[in-house]
């Protein structure tokens, strides 16, 4: 049986130390117009594993902001850190393989027009640090 990563955990620490100046989780609350910009990371629940040690994961990550330009511009920054970065890294708990964008960055409808949102789609395989 595979062990699988948590890979919200996992990328939620990468992203906190990437990106300082946004909050980084996989939740949002009510006080999101005050904590932008936010990226939220949530596991997609689909994906695969070969049985052995290696997982396939799918990962939506969402970005608000406050304008449709700083959610475009952070969500490219995001985009080329999970496809570049993050692919072929480890961490103390997580080896990445092989990184790739499902669903491109764009512009995805959310109910409150005082800020934006742009999301995508990645898969990431990956296993734990044994």
């Amino acid at each position: 049986m595979t062990a699988l990563v948590d890979i919200e955990l996992e990328l939620i620490r990468r992203a906190t130390a990437k990106f300082p100046t946004a909050v980084v989780r996989d939740e949002l609350d009510n006080s999101l117009l005050d904590e932008l910009p936010t990226i939220q990371i949530q596991q997609v629940p689909a994906g695969s594993e070969d049985g052995l040690r290696l997982a396939r994961m799918l990962v939506d990550i969402d970005v608000y902001a406050a304008t449709r330009v700083g959610a475009i511009g952070l969500a490219r920054e995001v985009h080329d850190w999970v496809t570049r970065e993050v692919r072929g890294s480890t961490s103390s708990t997580a080896v990445i393989g092989r990184t790739a964008a499902l669903a491109l960055p764009a512009a995805r409808p959310y109910e409150n027009t005082a800020l934006r949102r742009v999301g995508a789609t990645y898969e990431i395989y990956c296993h734990p640090v044994s």
